[in-house]
């Protein structure tokens, strides 16, 4: 089952930043976490704090980029 979703400002704010590139210089040739990993790990948090599953996640069109539709997690799964 899915649900339509409404962001805070500031839940929107820490998805936003969590997507920003990260300017850096290599060391030991290790490289910094991509922004499409962190974003990935930001809205997996969200969904664990929303309760939906986090690859799931869609736009709505026709709202802002506050809203969007996630399918439910059952928590007794």
């Amino acid at each position: 089952m899915e649900k339509e979703f409404e962001l805070t400002d500031e839940q929107l704010k820490t998805l936003m930043n969590a997507c920003k590139p990260v300017p850096y210089m290599v060391f030991g040739g290790r490289e910094p976490r991509s922004p499409q990993e962190n974003a990935n790990d930001a809205w997996r948090e969200l969904g664990r704090e929303l309760g939906f599953a986090y690859m799931s996640v869609r736009p709505i069109h026709g709202k802002n980029n506050k809203f969007f539709r996630a399918k439910i997690v059952d928590k007794n799964e």
